[in-house]
């Protein structure tokens, strides 16, 4: 409990040092002693609404302090003196002045206090009932019941006031109503009068003719009713309110089944399983019954009541008013949000719980009622998740035939509008937090931390296992330990590759990841990629015999330390053209399309966020594309929605090219095009480049339209349009008389700057071709410059003689270096063959004189030329990077498809006779061409079928005679054999699920089959034993198969295991369980736990995460993905557009996928064993294992 008040003491003895220097009071009193009845002589000092005392007059330090504010000061009585005292001293004490202060606080002790004069007795009263306040107080209090006094005199005549108008008001309408009435009766009255003095002498013929006329005008107006009233029904308005009243009855009616098949759910499903779960014996239990059934009563509660409405509004025909039951309805449909993020969850709850035959047999009970109509539990699930579109598309409807004049049309468009914002954030919180999600998870996993991970536009590409090679000086690789490097764990590393940076990682054994101290954060603005070494160079000579040309360099020159080069590993040839074609593309992203925006600086003025800015196209919505707010790694608005047209001119625009969009082009093209449309798109890009390529693309290069020579290009009449062009400006320098002199342009990319310019120096020779020169005074005239990658010298060619005797730097990949120089080779011929020259740096050369005039002999019809030039090039990179990703990571396309190969192949053969292709051009399509036409001479992969159909293996061995680690490995190949086997185009149109589904994707039936197959061998031999200590010892060997098949991230094989151990025919031998020890049982629950479907597979997929591979992940759970992302969302829209983002969901689970599928286990095939387990002949199926089940056990009487 706290006894004490901490305060600031100097601030206390700063405000006494002021109460003795300027206090408003100050003099001597006695105070009265709180323990006895004594007084002591103070020295008091007031200031402001502080009392300070003193020992002394002198003394620095006060003795005390009060607080004088609320308080009230009182004169008192001389207090009684006890005893007989000299009378002179009674006479002194009575003189005295006594006063008390009363403090306002409880329990605060009051201060008495007394003078020698009265005077200074009622001075010090009167200061010390200043400082309380109280006249402040008190006038506050005045003041405040005033204002509550004019509050409620106001509040009274407002109250008035509000009556008499009223009053005013109720009177002027009864007199208007009075008014109106004696207008009327003087009417009647008027019309009276004739009629009544008439009356009496009409003739009777005149009334019968009166008769006539009254008759027919009758008929005449009923008859011209009869023709409005037919005119107006044949009428356009009429015909739409039909159809309107048409659409809002279907909608009644559909509404009536939504809320029946409700009923069924919450009375037939729900309800009697919450009964079931809280029974002795609950084949379910309550949290299972309410992740299957999350918020489906609610649901219903909520449509019945809006189906009531309808029905009620109904009633009323034909005034049909709706929005307001709308308005009703729409704050209650985020209930849908909570009910879409479960649906996948609910469904593999319910696919776990059909593992238990009791729940199984009970399920099937409920649905075999006639009410369901032969309808599964999973078909009802489904129907909420259609109704919010559903509702969208009878709006449109409705709208569409409601007038804009009508009453309710702003509220069906505001009902309209909430439905439409409801259902993007329903699915961009399914497809657009992907890539977040797994940047997170990734950065959690990192011990140190990656900040760069937190950038939302960092998009993941791949992840994957890599061996890291020492390097030594000069990028020559060390020969010491090669030879055990790839053996040995010490070398492997867990690459990531992001749209900007490279992560390099090492895993400890707790499977956390920890970044590299040098080298563990590539950015991929500062790297150069090197694929194959230098055929020049003997120590990569020897490194290619010895890694089977399996290794690539990354180049590293970071801004502010010294290049150094990383040297990796991969598995595969396979693996290494995905690896290279994804770091490739995207150095390309950072760098080709950053230098492509700025390369007409001079003319255009247009740097990459204004010219993204500037077209509309890019980034606001139209008839044939929508976007999403996320932006992609080119900084551009991720598409949503597409035509085939613009999604095909996005993969050709020559401004960037997004690693992102290509991966998912490629992954899911054949949903909504085929591989002909996408080739001959290609195809056009490449042979018409100006025609092809849309007029906003080329803005880019012409921006201004000062020449005619621009307009000529594009009304596409120029004779330069065709292929077969003249060939560019030279590259050589001009010769002049001039000394040696340095140029330079500077070009600067806004993706990074704080990397630097990109500097293009060129050095003229003499003008002499007979002068002379020494090797320190300048480079030899030559006529063609080489390129080569290296750092700047800032101070200028001729300042550094000897960077003209290194060797030329090796040939590099289709991506552009950080720094770019004409390098003169004296007394050497340029070798187009080494010349790593990327397109976008050629072509920053060929325009380098831009920024700084036209050179000698350049016109401005030779600098369009050169813009031209330019435009094909990097057409021709464009083609050659798109066929490159696509040959090299969806080789599968070109096998099933020979004649897209062929047609791939022309064009390719095409490229190379272009006598104007750039050397690094002409090596891409020779690599290209190389990768497509060779065999698969790398596939040495066993096939299933190869191991089914040996014919000369041994006589396969029993259970008993294999260990557990020969069972793991094994099963693991056999599992991985089967896997990598499908291909990802069976991952398209949730073909598993149809009728047809052994000819659509014949691989993924393939690969349940073998789990099925797998699983009832396991089952099958446990139960072969008729003993029961033998069924134990079996039990604990598969478990400890399961375990060491978790070792090796088999987790299919685990699955596979404990799904035989969690079959009713083996679960239910209790007494076989008792045997079995402890250890295998803390096992078991620890294998289940990570396999548990709970969460989605939650744990599985954390596990998967942090797992090298390769590793064999459960099929299922991916399949249940790609379901939920087809039943949720279409392929195209009501307007015919691609659905891009599920595209891109869906992408992105394949991508996963085989990114298991390409790295291979290193076990060796074992006949004997495998035999074993392919033997159908030892499997039992399901019935005969539960009644032999039976036999071994049966059951207990009740």
């Amino acid at each position: 409990m706290q006894k004490s008040v901490r305060y600031n003491e100097g601030h206390a003895l700063y405000l006494a040092f002021l109460a003795r220097k300027e206090g408003t009071k100050r003099g001597f009193l006695s105070k009265k002693a709180t323990e006895a009845s004594r007084w002591h002589e103070k020295w008091f000092a007031l200031y402001q609404n502080v009392l300070f005392y003193f020992e002394g007059e002198q003394s620095c330090r006060p003795a005390g302090m009060y607080l004088l504010e609320g308080c009230s000061c009182e004169r008192a009585l001389a207090p009684p003196r006890a005893g007989a005292g000299p009378g002179g001293a009674r006479d002194a004490l009575d003189k005295q002045y006594y006063f008390t202060v009363l403090f306002g606080h409880e329990g605060q002790k009051p201060l008495e206090l007394r003078c020698e004069e009265e005077q200074d007795g009622k001075e010090w009263m009167e200061a010390i009932h200043q400082a309380s306040y109280a006249d402040i107080l008190i006038e506050r209090e005045v003041l405040m019941q005033k204002y509550i006094h004019l509050v409620q005199i106001v509040e009274t005549e407002k109250i008035a006031a509000n009556q008499l108008r009223h009053q005013l008001e109720d009177q002027d309408t009864e007199i208007e109503r009075l008014k109106s009435e004696i207008i009327a009766l003087n009417k009647t009255k008027e019309r009276m009068r004739p009629y009544q003095s008439n009356q009496e002498d009409e003739d009777p013929d005149i009334k019968k003719i009166k008769k006539v006329q009254s008759f027919m005008r009758g008929w005449l107006c009923r008859r011209k009713w009869k023709t409005i009233v037919q005119d107006y029904i044949c009428s356009p308005h009429a015909e739409s309110m039909r159809k309107r009243n048409q659409i809002v009855f279907t909608m009644v009616e559909a509404e009536s089944e939504y809320v029946h098949q409700l009923y069924i759910l919450v009375n037939g499903f729900l309800r009697p399983l919450r009964m079931a779960a809280s029974s002795k014996k609950p084949p379910i239990s309550h949290d299972d019954v309410s992740s299957i059934f999350l918020n489906s009563e609610t649901i219903m509660f909520l449509h019945e009541i809006f189906h009531q409405g309808l029905k009620a509004r109904i009633a009323n025909w034909p005034t049909l008013i709706l929005a307001d039951l709308f308005d009703i309805l729409l704050p209650m449909l985020n209930i849908y949000q909570e009910f879409v993020r479960n649906h996948q969850y609910s469904l593999q709850v319910l696919a776990n719980c059909k593992q238990n035959r009791d729940f199984d047999k009970l399920l099937k009970q409920y649905e075999a009622n006639p009410a369901c109509e032969g309808r599964m539990l999973e078909t009802f699930l489904t129907y909420p998740m259609f109704q919010i579109p559903r509702y969208i598309i009878t709006l449109h409807e409705l709208l569409a035939h409601t007038p804009h004049e009508h009453v309710e049309r702003k509220s069906l468009e505001f009902a309209k509008s909430k439905l439409e914002e409801l259902s993007r954030v329903m699915h961009d919180e399914v497809s657009d937090t992907e890539n977040i999600r797994k940047n997170l998870a990734i950065e959690r996993m990192i011990v140190e931390g990656c900040d760069i991970l937190l950038d939302t536009s960092q998009t993941f590409i791949r992840q994957g296992s890599l061996i890291q090679v020492p390097s030594v000086e000069r990028g020559k690789l060390s020969k010491v330990r090669l030879g055990s490097l790839s053996l040995k764990k010490e070398g492997e590393r867990q690459c990531f590759l992001f749209t900007k940076h490279f992560l390099i990682c090492t895993r400890s054994s707790g499977g956390k990841l920890h970044l590299l101290k040098t080298g563990g954060v590539l950015s991929l603005i500062e790297c150069t990629l090197v694929e194959e070494p230098d055929t020049s160079d003997d120590d990569s000579k020897g490194s290619g015999q010895v890694f089977g040309h399996l290794d690539f360099k990354i180049v590293v020159e970071p801004p502010d330390a010294a290049p150094f080069t990383v040297v990796l590993l991969a598995p595969s040839r396979q693996e290494k053209a995905a690896w290279t074609s994804d770091i490739s593309q995207c150095v390309d992203n950072i760098r080709c399309n950053g230098l492509m925006t700025i390369v007409f600086e001079e003319n255009s003025k247009v740097s990459v966020p204004h010219m993204i800015k500037s077209d509309a196209r890019l980034h606001k919505d139209d008839t044939d594309i929508c976007f999403s707010k996320t932006l992609n790694s080119c900084k551009v608005p991720q598409i949503r929605y597409a035509s085939v047209e613009r999604l095909l001119e996005r993969l050709t625009d020559l401004r960037f090219l997004s690693i992102d969009f290509l991966n998912t082009f490629l992954h899911t093209y054949r949903i909504f095009t085929t591989a002909a449309v996408v080739l001959g798109k290609l195809s056009d890009i490449y042979k018409r480049p100006f025609t092809s390529i849309p007029v906003r693309s080329l803005e880019l290069f012409f921006a201004t339209s000062q020449n005619s020579r621009g307009e000529h290009l594009v009304d596409g009449k120029s004779p330069r349009l065709c292929r077969k062009f003249s060939s560019p400006p030279p590259l050589a320098v001009s010769r002049t008389s001039s000394p040696v002199r340095a140029r330079k342009l500077s070009l600067t990319s806004p993706l990074n700057s704080r990397i630097g310019a990109l500097d293009l120096t060129t050095c003229s020779a003499s003008s002499s071709p007979t002068t002379t020169h020494s090797p320190a005074a300048s480079p030899p005239p030559h006529t063609a410059a080489v390129l080569e990658s290296a750092p700047v010298d800032r101070a200028g060619v001729e300042s550094s003689p000897a960077a003209d005797a290194t060797e030329p730097s090796p040939c590099r990949s289709p991506s552009t270096p950080r720094h770019l120089r004409y390098r003169q080779p004296g007394g050497q011929t340029a070798d187009n063959s080494h010349c790593s020259v990327s397109p976008a740096s050629a072509f920053a050369i060929a325009t380098a004189a831009a920024g700084h005039g036209s050179p000698p002999g350049f016109n401005n019809t030779e600098r369009t030329c050169d813009k031209e030039f330019i435009i094909r090039r990097t057409a021709t990179n464009r083609v050659l990077n798109v066929l490159r990703h696509w040959v090299s990571k969806h080789a599968q396309d070109f096998e099933l498809n020979n004649e897209l190969k062929m047609n791939v192949l022309n064009l390719l053969e095409e490229v190379l006779r272009d006598p104007d292709l750039l050397p690094q051009e002409r090596k891409a399509t020779a690599n290209i061409l190389r990768a497509l036409s060779q065999d698969d001479q790398d596939d040495i992969h066993l096939k299933l079928e190869d191991i089914i159909q040996l014919t000369d293996c041994p006589k396969a061995e029993c259970f008993e005679t294999l260990s557990a680690m020969e069972l793991a490995e094994q099963i693991t190949l056999l599992d991985h054999i089967v896997f990598r086997s499908i291909p990802y185009e069976e991952f398209l149109g949730q073909g598993w699920m149809k009728l047809d589904k052994n000819e659509r994707t014949p691989y993924i039936m393939k690969t349940s089959q073998h789990f099925n197959d797998m699983s009832n061998l396991v089952a099958s031999q446990i139960m072969n034993y008729a003993d029961i200590s033998s069924r134990a010892n079996a039990i604990e060997k598969w478990v400890a198969v399961a375990d060491i098949c978790r070792c090796l991230h088999n987790y299919n094989g685990v699955l596979e295991i404990t799904s035989a151990l969690n079959r009713s025919a083996i679960y239910r031998l209790k007494k076989t369980w008792a045997k079995v020890s402890k250890q295998t049982k803390a096992l078991m629950d620890k294998l289940q736990k990570t396999i548990s479907s709970e969460g989605r597979f939650k744990n599985l997929r954390e596990t998967l995460k942090n797992c090298n591979p390769p590793a064999v992940p459960y099929l299922g759970m991916y399949l249940t993905d790609l379901a939920f992302i087809e039943e949720g969302t279409p392929n195209f829209t009501e307007e015919g557009l691609v659905n891009f983002s599920k595209m891109r969901m869906i992408s992105h689970i394949i991508r996963e996928i085989r990114q298991f599928q390409q790295t291979s286990y290193r076990i060796d095939h074992q006949p004997k064993v495998t035999q074993y387990l392919l033997d159908k002949a030892l499997i039992i199926d399901e019935d005969t294992l539960y009644e032999l089940s039976l036999k071994i056990e049966p059951r207990l009487p009740a």
